[in-house]
């Protein structure tokens, strides 16, 4: 018997597991159905881009996806100690001031306003450069700016003032928009992931256990309190189950999360009975409210070695791994997205809808385009989609994939703005600042102008940004998943705590919201008092 069992290892599962183990009096039980993140790719920030192909993640699929010509996209979902933080690229963004007040003032969240929340980024963050009244340099999360940028970088700098971009050096701070450098979640040129940060520093507390390669194939439930787990600890192995005093906290990230509470019989009734799971709590918000980025990209060649394309050869490979070793820099120590920015596709926004990434080669995630030179890509994704989708179960079976669908185009203005971020990015890859650097656009292309043009090819090439949000959502209405204070509606003793309690997706990067979330539902769980709100000079409101 244990006080509080923790399914889920992600980054709110990590945080969660170091703040309740903080009062020696209570014990937890976190469990991953992952491994340990040994793998070598996991801590070198250039290995993001091997980890999307398959590295420590579940492997799953999307539904075909009907409004993008029934395209099937790769969906990314970790299956590692420190989840998305362990295979991201490590980019640090919290989203805009007006995305958490809208969760207080439209959504009726007291207590998940932007003076509410800042605190708890504060609280979890290391920073390397900043500490004021936007950032916190004693927290467990390593922060820092990048550590080798390359001269490419500057010129598309250069090239958003030409547009009438601003440059911004901190997108977390008093304004968003604009364009500049990430900051990373690094230190000491390594992947600061949740594992690294919030459980490496304490795996020697005797109240906290951490079990790898378990799998949770339900919650268990008696008299309307859940009690706590069902395990399989192996395939084809025994289950057990795994009682909790106090509280099962589901941590498993906005696809695991739902499959998990569906798999135990919460959820919509309807449904659950479509696939042999017998009801034990209808609540018909479970898996529904999915939202997503997705990433559109333009892709150019560039007039000379200007980025990292040329590191695939093995005796650049080499080099660059002894210039890792023994400086700490080079393409190894690059997440190969640190540049990026926000702007407006819709100029009656009221902060920014698009965010940009540079991603210096030519394609990286998707696989290097075979041109002449180097590539460069500068990715666009529409930061506010009105579009949901779902996660539901294929079979009662745990074993199975979830069908996951997150609906992209549904709504015709979520496409229409992501073509405008594409244009926009095209236009920027364009500007005389990044003449010597870039030859040609290679994707698009030049021939493809109109808006069914880029609609096609945005359905052949585009790819999701790893935000998925919103599928236990906070709230107060019948298709509220969660409380406020992210208790399970209708059931004792069970909380969600992760990306999937989001009503809506931020307007930015997911990671660092999610180690917010876990900070402060810490405190919610724990019955602490909140940490004050924030004050700071100055109106943060764009």
């Amino acid at each position: 018997m244990t006080d509080y069992i923790i399914v889920g290892a992600g980054p709110a599962g990590c945080v969660l597991a170091n703040r309740l183990s903080e009062e020696p009096s209570n014990s937890v039980l976190l469990l991953e159905a992952g491994g340990k993140d040994w793998h070598p790719y996991i801590h070198m920030p250039a290995g993001f881009a091997k980890m999307t192909k398959g590295i420590a993640s579940w492997g799953w699929s999307t539904v075909p996806q009907k409004h993008m010509q029934d395209r099937v996209f790769w969906y990314t979902q970790a299956k590692v100690v420190g989840g998305g933080s362990s295979i991201n690229a490590q980019i640090y963004t919290r989203g805009n001031a007006r995305d958490y007040d809208a969760w207080e003032k439209e959504e009726g969240l007291t207590g998940w306003g932007y003076r509410d929340v800042l605190p708890y980024f504060k609280r979890a963050e290391n920073n390397q450069r900043f500490a004021n009244d936007f950032h916190g340099d004693q927290g467990p999360l390593g922060v820092s700016n990048p550590i080798s940028p390359l001269p490419i970088c500057e010129a598309y700098f250069r090239a958003g003032q030409e547009m009438g971009i601003p440059f911004n050096p901190d997108f977390n701070g008093a304004s968003q928009e604009g364009v500049g450098y990430y900051q990373l979640t690094q230190k000491d040129a390594r992947r600061s992931s949740a594992s690294v940060a919030y459980l490496k520093p304490i795996r020697a507390r005797k109240n906290l256990t951490v079990r790898t390669d378990v799998l949770v194939t339900r919650i268990v439930v008696d008299k309307g309190r859940a009690i706590g787990v069902e395990i399989v600890d192996k395939p084809g192995g025994q289950k057990t189950i795994l009682r909790a005093e106090r509280e099962v906290i589901v941590s498993s990230g906005a696809i695991g999360s739902p499959k998990l509470l569906m798999q135990s019989g919460i959820g919509p009734a309807d449904h659950l009975k479509s696939v042999g799971v017998t009801p034990v709590h209808d609540l018909p918000g479970v898996g529904s409210n999915l939202q997503d980025h997705l990433d559109l990209f333009v892709i150019a060649e560039c007039t000379g070695d200007h980025t990292y394309d040329n590191y695939a050869k093995l005796h650049r490979t080499a080099w660059a791994g002894l210039q890792y070793l023994l400086l700490k820099k080079g393409p190894v120590a690059s997440s190969l997205f640190e540049t990026g920015g926000f702007w407006y596709a819709d100029p009656t926004a009221a902060s920014p809808d698009i965010q940009f990434h540079l991603g210096l080669g030519s394609g990286i995630e998707a696989g290097v385009e075979k041109l002449n030179n180097p590539g460069v890509t500068l990715n666009s994704a529409f930061l506010r989609p009105r579009s949901r989708g779902t996660v539901r179960l294929k079979t009662g079976d745990p074993a199975d994939h979830p069908l996951i669908d997150p609906n992209y185009w549904s709504d015709p203005y979520d496409r229409a703005m992501s073509i405008k971020g594409l244009r926009l990015a095209r236009e920027i890859m364009r500007q005389k600042a990044l003449a010597p650097y870039v030859l040609r656009e290679v994707l698009p292309g030049p021939s493809l102008a109109s808006d069914d043009e880029l609609i096609d090819y945005a359905c052949r090439t585009a790819k999701t940004d790893h935000h998925p949000v919103g599928t236990c959502r906070m709230g107060h209405d019948a298709m509220a998943v969660v409380t406020p204070d992210l208790r399970l509606r209708g059931i004792e003793g069970l909380r969600v705590c992760d990306a999937s309690v989001m009503p809506r997706v931020p307007s930015s990067n997911t990671n660092a919201p999610t180690i917010m979330i876990g900070e402060k539902g810490s405190d919610i769980i724990l019955g602490r008092e909140p940490l004050p709100p924030a004050v700071f000079s100055g109106n943060r409101a764009a």
